[in-house]
């Protein structure tokens, strides 16, 4: 579900090491959007030097690098941008616990995303930005999932503040737009657990237990990003740095809200998950306690009436077999009728404990 990729116990400090997919590294894609107000670009490159020589120092550029297969890309950047070696190991590191470190030419911050794929299964990745005083650099993992079209669409379409701002406002845009991409992933698990409720009230069965458990683990997962994604923005919003503008952070206000209700959602959903498992053994047990009420019943209706059989089939015989009369021998075993009388006392008792169980409301 959520990816997580580490250095070798005992590497270097600043290692590198690509990632692969089906043993091979793949190459990243590059994509660059730049623009101003009256001015925009957006085309795809294969290498960061022809970037480098393309790119316009009086617009902002973002530069958007989708798979972490290239470390090659990744030290060019580093070249020309001044991106320290360990930024470059946490970027390939992924799994890392969202956070913001400021650097002398840029301002380093790690961002989970989250979304449901084609399958409607929870996914996640990492993206990291590298904002300068002009430029935004953001590598994802995935070259077939991001949350940031309609970001892209605003920038295309001129709509908003976007194209009049820099790339600080452009950061906080595609951050805005992660944590936003929360809600429709919160929405759909809370919509799961209200129907899990549901079927747990009306039939509870071990596979809503497993269900319920997929879910709990996800907004755990979620709970881990969440949190600290409110410290980063937390920081943007209060840290005295140069690559954020006093405007901008007007903007990050409401980003800390919206990671504050969602810290709230995932709590709530959590409190709601651990509820509905005490549900489910309680409605487990209530089941239960019915099928032994029922079984109590038929075993003490069937106690006495086994008692009677069990004593007319222990066949002492009344008389020797001279024909002389044996006192206290069972003498009911040959009298007229016994069997019918026998089966209509057996029925009166069992009738009569039906009605005394009703009566004392054990029915």
């Amino acid at each position: 579900m959520f990816k997580k990729r580490r250095s070798a116990p005992g590497s270097s400090p600043a290692t590198l090491v690509p990632h692969l997919v089906d043993g091979q590294a793949k190459k990243a894609a590059i994509h660059v959007i730049e623009y101003d107000l009256n001015h925009f670009r957006e085309q795809d490159y294969s290498s960061v030097g022809e970037v480098i020589r393309q790119m316009d120092r009086q617009k902002v550029t973002w530069i958007n690098i989708d798979g972490l297969g290239d470390v090659g890309v990744l030290e060019e950047l580093s070249a020309h941008f001044k991106i320290h070696p360990l930024s470059l190991e946490d970027v390939l590191n992924t799994g890392q616990r969202p956070k913001s470190e400021e650097a002398d030419d840029y301002l380093f911050i790690v961002a989970q995303m989250v979304y449901h794929d084609q399958e409607l299964d929870l996914c996640g990745e990492q993206v990291s930005m590298f904002l300068g005083r002009n430029f935004l650099i953001t590598i994802q993992e995935e070259p077939d999932y991001d949350v940031f079209e309609h970001v892209r669409d605003r920038l295309r379409s001129g709509r908003g503040t976007i194209r009049k701002s820099k790339a600080d406002y452009l950061a906080y845009a595609l951050l805005d737009t992660i944590i936003d991409h929360y809600y429709p992933v919160l929405e759909k698990i809370g919509a799961d657990i209200d129907e899990l409720e549901s079927r747990l009230l009306s039939n509870p069965t071990r596979d809503m237990v497993q269900t319920l458990h997929e879910h709990k683990r996800g907004l755990t997962q979620l709970r881990r990003f969440v949190w600290p994604m409110r410290d980063v923005v937390n920081s943007l919003l209060h840290d005295n740095t140069i690559f954020v503008a006093k405007p901008t952070k007007i903007y990050l206000r409401d980003c800390y809200d919206h990671t504050v209700q969602l810290m709230d959602l995932v709590e709530s959903y959590r409190e709601v998950s651990a509820g509905l498992m005490e549900l489910y053994h309680s409605s487990v047990g209530l089941r239960t306690n019915e099928v032994m009420r029922v079984l109590t019943v038929i075993t003490s209706v069937f106690i006495p009436l086994t008692f009677l059989v069990g004593v007319y089939g222990m066949n002492f015989a009344p008389e020797t077999k001279d024909g002389k009369p044996l006192p206290l021998n069972m003498p009911e075993l040959y009298q007229p009728h016994g069997y019918i009388v026998l089966m209509i006392v057996m029925l009166v008792i069992a009738l009569g404990q039906l009605y005394l169980f009703r009566r004392m409301k054990w029915l």
